[in-house]
């Protein structure tokens, strides 16, 4: 559809809420007058992902955030509630504007519901454009040999790592357009977020970690899950309240980064691989992106699964990583694997059911990354951890957690339980767990289950469903 270069634009914000760095917003910028749109989608914010009150109250910040900048610069957010098939044509019609830019989306349900709102639009005559920007690479930038893009990182993370970011873009200085009725957000949770939210607050952050020497020491630090040297940008990241390219032009991008900074940058590009991949293999959101994984045999154990959520089940550094989750929304990624691992290889429960537990509690829960990690763990995605690597979640403690701290932080019940024996508790003696102030089994739960036997029955499982998939093919 021909649009014309003059004319009133809707910028549709949906996951990026930010004004520097947005190329659909500086489209309609050139173009003319300037309605700025965010719709709260209620069949959204009911679906099982979404029922996450802690993201929502930060994406609510963010929008507040968000409309505050866009006030002073001459325009309000206007906020709508409905579902956007709907309301983006109804606000284009009160604003009498030709034409929809946003920022291009990857998930299943952001593209399946911008096909319907597309088609709405162009019953009304109204053309839409998305946008890239959040992203270094868009999906059809990166096609692979065969056109189908990659399933496996290291050749992504090889042609991925040679794209320059792109120059920044300013936040424009000034906007104009129509006042249009508002809804507010009031369908969102209010109360402060975990995190101070919006593009100040991840610029902030992103610099204080650059400039105090951690993204240097990155590489030799990031798996130390009691030091939290890992960046904290995946919540900005997950709202578009910073970018990928952001983060490479501030690590020293499009010049030559080294040590650290190269590493936390192979980790962005771990974050884009999985977008890509949700983006070519959309089934993948709700099944075994591997054929011959989707016939595992899972167990219906809810005493397990609540121990697990809960931080219950006897394994210290496991039991840690759920509570702090629960409290604070985020969780070392070293500990969301050992903590998935425990899940689906020790417990035997379906990884679908940790990936929803994941996405309502995690600020950072993002469809494509949360799912890229779960498949990534259970050993049924693309280039995941192959079925057969179990995480040991002891071995994982003393190695990544060795004096405990991070065990002491959040299980308080082990905190006077001394290094060598915090790992595996259930190994001290009557007068240890005295000393201690823990008796296991009545301070502390004994291990929900044995290590080693389920490690074995998982592999069985595992193999069974292999040998099924073979036969049925």
């Amino acid at each position: 559809m021909d649009v014309p270069s003059q004319g009133t634009s809707v910028v549709w914000f949906r996951r990026d809420l930010r004004l520097a760095d947005h190329p659909a917003l500086e489209r309609a910028r050139r173009r003319g007058p300037v309605v700025c749109l965010f719709v709260v989608d209620p069949a959204i914010l009911g679906r099982r992902h979404h029922r996450a009150p802690e993201r929502l109250k930060f994406l609510r910040a963010g929008l507040e955030e968000l409309g505050s900048r866009l006030r002073e610069r001459g325009v309000p957010l206007v906020i709508r509630e409905g579902h956007p098939a709907d309301a983006v044509p109804r606000v284009c019609t009160e604003a009498g504007a030709d034409l929809v830019v946003a920022g291009a989306e990857v998930s299943p349900l952001g593209r399946a519901r911008d096909r319907r709102v597309a088609e709405n639009l162009g019953d009304a005559g109204i053309a839409i454009e998305l946008h890239g920007g959040d992203l270094l690479a868009e999906p059809e930038d990166v096609p692979g040999p065969a056109g189908d893009g990659y399933k496996v990182f290291t050749p992504f993370h090889r042609v991925w790592r040679e794209i320059a970011p792109p120059p920044h873009l300013p936040a424009p200085g000034s906007l104009s357009g129509p006042e249009l009725r508002c809804d507010g957000l009031g369908a969102l949770p209010d109360g402060a977020p975990l995190l101070p939210a919006g593009p100040a607050a991840a610029r902030e952050r992103m610099v204080s970690y650059i400039r105090s020497g951690a993204a240097d020491a990155y590489g030799g630090r990031r798996n130390d899950v009691a030091a939290d040297a890992t960046s904290g940008l995946s919540p900005y990241l997950r709202f578009g309240m910073c970018t990928g390219p952001q983060i490479g032009r501030a690590l020293g991008l499009p010049g030559v980064i080294e040590g650290g900074r190269a590493e936390l940058w192979r980790q962005v590009a771990w974050r884009e691989f999985f977008h890509h991949l949700l983006a070519r293999h959309p089934h993948a959101a709700r099944t075994a992106w591997r054929e011959d994984l989707r016939g595992v045999r899972w167990n219906d154990d809810e005493r397990a699964f609540g121990a697990w959520q809960t931080g219950r089940t006897g394994y210290p550094l496991v039991d840690a990583a759920m509570r702090q989750l629960a409290i604070e929304g985020r969780m070392h990624n070293r500990t969301r694997m050992v903590a998935a691992s425990f899940l689906v290889k020790d417990l035997l429960i379906d990884w679908r059911r940790g990936e929803t537990v994941f996405m309502q509690r995690l600020l950072d829960g993002d469809p494509a990354n949360n799912n890229g990690g779960w498949q990534w763990v259970a050993g049924t995605g693309a280039d995941a951890a192959p079925y057969f690597r179990v995480m040991n979640p002891v071995l994982q403690s003393k190695k990544f957690d060795a004096d405990g701290a991070y065990i002491r932080r959040h299980v308080p019940e082990l905190a006077r339980v001394p290094a060598p024996l915090i790992h595996e508790p259930w190994r001290m003696t009557a007068a240890d767990q005295e000393a201690a102030a823990c008796v296991i089994g009545r301070d502390y739960p004994a291990p929900i289950v044995d290590h080693a036997d389920r490690r074995a029955e998982a592999l069985e499982r595992y193999a069974a469903a292999r040998g099924q998939g073979r036969e049925e093919r």
